[in-house]
């Protein structure tokens, strides 16, 4: 009766925590397979190597996957991102000029393509279990491609919802995302995804 249990413990010793550690990436994998249309609101934190002079950004974001998203800075300075599946278009106001991407080099291994892309994590990223941290679980994907021009990228869940992003760029620039008002599936017109450049502005690329 002691070996039983003391085989049955040295068991659960081993199994129970792989189940703790699959518990963000089935996260991250129930939350896409469930998520077809989002939308929520962001505040982003760039902070540089040397940890100098934080930039701060806030708006909103939509997704419909696959592959079309609108990243829409709207302070301190008004940029928009539209990708309308076939082609990913930067707006920057400011200077007036459009970049025009084809969205399958511009999403790639992106952090959009974990959010806006197919269910192909494993294709492009490295999946590993990061932890738990100020309340979320956390998941670490790394990119397989070398030109993607991320290092990691963090996702936080609490729940069921993604609650904030973690991106480090190849130059050692941390970009922080906390996610708010966020909405599953909802309606999204069709118009939300499409992008006709402003009279006037220079456009880029094609």
């Amino acid at each position: 009766m002691k070996f039983a249990l003391k085989l049955l413990s040295t068991a659960a010793g081993i199994i129970f925590p792989l189940l703790a550690e699959a518990g963000a990436i089935d996260q991250l994998h129930r939350f896409l397979n469930e998520t077809r249309t989002l939308k929520a609101d962001f505040a982003q934190i760039v902070i540089s190597r040397s940890g100098r002079k934080p930039q701060q950004s806030a708006g909103t974001l939509a997704i419909s996957r696959p592959g079309k998203l609108r990243w829409d800075i709207q302070k301190p300075y008004p940029q928009l991102v539209v990708g309308d599946g076939e082609k990913i278009w930067i707006y920057d106001t400011e200077l007036k000029q459009v970049t025009v991407r084809p969205a399958a080099q511009a999403m790639g291994n992106s952090p959009a393509a974990l959010l806006a892309g197919k269910n192909e994590l494993e294709k492009n990223f490295t999946l590993t279990e990061a932890g738990e941290s100020d309340g979320m679980d956390w998941v670490e994907a790394t990119p397989k491609a070398g030109d993607s021009g991320f290092e990691k990228i963090r996702l936080g869940f609490a729940g069921s919802d993604l609650v904030a992003m973690v991106l480090v760029d190849s130059f050692g620039q941390t970009t922080q995302i906390r996610f708010s008002k966020l909405e599953r599936n909802p309606t999204l017109p069709a118009s939300t995804f499409k992008f006709t450049p402003p009279a006037g502005v220079d456009v880029l690329g094609g």
